[in-house]
């Protein structure tokens, strides 16, 4: 999750970024898929609609409207599984990231000097 607060890519505009965020919000997502799975549609609804129980265009339109949600449920699902595995490797290119950037500031610690301006 990008956090209000400090300097993300380099221009302070009020965001921040954090690993464990990123990855913790990519398992939420992967945790609304599972669930929206696990409660999906009952097909058994439209098969009591059918005819000769409703009337023939009754049935048709219920049949035509349950395959439509059918397919944005699915969609729905999957499209939150893959935003969870974009985060995912979000996480991990942040993570490789940081500590790169972390070991170039180190770098410049350890072996950099400091000249004061009257000595140049």
């Amino acid at each position: 999750m990008i956090e209000s607060g400090a300097d993300v890519t380099g221009h302070n505009d009020g965001y921040t970024a954090s690993g464990a965020s990123i990855n913790g919000n990519s398992h939420v997502l992967v945790e609304l898929a599972g669930l929206l799975y696990t409660g999906r549609p009952d097909g058994e609804l439209t098969v009591m609609a059918q005819a000769p129980r409703t009337h023939h265009e009754v049935s048709e339109a219920l049949d035509s409207f349950a395959r439509f949600s059918r397919d944005q449920y699915l969609d729905t699902v999957s499209l939150l599984a893959a935003l969870s595995t974009k985060l995912r490797t979000a996480a991990g290119d942040y993570a490789e990231v940081d500590h790169a950037t972390d070991e170039q500031f180190r770098r410049v610690l350890v072996s950099g000097s400091f000249h004061p301006s009257e000595d140049r």
